[in-house]
């Protein structure tokens, strides 16, 4: 089943009637939900990577941290609009080891995370070790520390201890998964897209055994993301062999957003086949394709929550190098500086983030991730048909 196809006609109406999240993170929206448990990429990552792998450069976090603050945009994420949004704090990262807290939920998703486990070093290829498995293990060693610590309760709490989850929250709590891009394009440069959509059924059953994992360990309310268009990315329109034929009127590769339709395809029929047997179980897919492509079609219709007026650019990168149509260079990353015909050349950010769908060529900014969080909690992109306050009732 095509979710995008169900709401084709609806989907520009949806987004400029979404109401976005800021300030009180939609006070009048609260869900029951006691804690998010979050897996993913770089699309969830509030901080992980940096945590094992510092630091982050500036302007990443100008917007709303001030400061790079772990997530690869100028502010919030989907995620962390979608916490907000129950009235929950910004998820934790579980690899910070210092300032977090556990209490209503954690992140583990790390930056160039992968669904299947890399073969090669982050070093080499730039995939990081933290595959899907590996959170998956993270999330059963916090799982058991704190049903550890409940059942010490009557001795002394130590500060560590009371950064813990509660043990009975895990069971009530949601699981959303967002993983699977790295996989799709890591080998798009020397592969084929053919040769790349043969791999996606491995991905695929990555991600349906995740869900039954944690499954297995209480867990029965799951979001799980789609994939997003990656053929409308800046970095990728920049990066990836195509030809000036295979560009939609949008100016996104039709051949690249038509192997990511495959692989939501797969995804959503795999959740389907879950759903059968994990009958007590919340299994939402949610479509982040659909909505994200109509950001980056028609930029101009949907504006943020500082915006009387819609975004601007779709398909060029607030923060980068080389102006243009893109605004990207793949050897002078979004806060980086080199040498260039002898002076320093520098990838700095646009001043007005909040009229750009792309923050870096691959991530959003935080209007768009805004706009977008406030699509997919409506319900509209969603299978089966729900939006999260409904998801979240017992």
């Amino acid at each position: 089943m095509r979710i995008a196809s169900a709401w084709q006609l609806l989907l520009p109406a949806v987004l400029c009637c979404c109401c976005c999240i800021d300030g009180a993170a939609g006070q009048g929206w609260r869900c029951r939900f006691p804690a998010v448990f979050n897996f993913g990429d770089s699309n969830s990552d509030t901080g992980g990577f940096w945590a094992a792998f510092p630091a982050q450069p500036p302007p990443f976090g100008v917007t709303y941290f001030g400061r790079p603050a772990g997530r690869a945009s100028d502010g919030r994420l989907v995620i962390d609009f979608i916490a907000q949004a129950m009235g929950l704090p910004l998820l934790s990262p579980y690899l910070r080891s210092v300032g977090s807290d556990f209490r209503h939920g954690a992140n583990f998703a790390t930056l160039a995370s992968t669904a299947l486990l890399p073969n090669t070093s982050l070093f080499v290829t730039g995939i990081s070790p933290f595959s899907l498995a590996i959170q998956l293990r993270q999330m059963k060693e916090l799982s058991n520390r704190a049903i550890a610590s409940g059942a010490t309760s009557g001795k002394k709490i130590n500060l560590l201890t009371r950064q813990l989850p509660p043990p009975d929250i895990f069971g009530n709590s949601l699981y959303t998964i967002d993983i699977g891009q790295n996989d799709f394009t890591s080998n798009l440069g020397s592969q084929s897209i053919g040769s790349v959509k043969r791999t996606l059924p491995s991905v695929i059953s990555q991600i349906s055994w995740a869900i039954q994992d944690l499954h297995s360990i209480g867990a029965r309310k799951f979001m799980v993301f789609n994939m997003a268009p990656i053929g409308c990315y800046p970095a990728f329109l920049v990066e990836l062999p195509h030809s000036s034929n295979d560009l939609d009127e949008y100016g996104c590769m039709a051949s690249y957003n038509s192997a990511v339709v495959y692989y939501n395809e797969l995804l959503n029929n795999s959740l389907a086949e879950v759903r059968k047997t994990l009958q007590n179980a919340s299994i939402v897919y949610v479509d982040k394709y659909s909505a994200m492509l109509e950001l980056f079609r028609h930029p101009e219709d949907h504006g943020g929550w500082v915006m009387i007026s819609g975004l601007k650019y779709g398909t060029k990168a607030c923060c980068g190098y080389g102006g243009g149509a893109y605004n990207f260079d793949p050897d002078l990353y979004c806060g980086t500086s080199k040498i260039v015909k002898g002076n320093i050349a520098s990838a700095t950010a646009c001043g007005d983030p909040q009229n750009y769908v792309s923050w870096d060529g691959i991530h959003a900014t935080e209007a768009a991730n805004n706009i977008i969080a406030s699509a997919l909690m409506s319900g509209y992109y969603s299978y089966p048909p729900s939006d999260l306050s409904k998801l979240c009732r017992p």
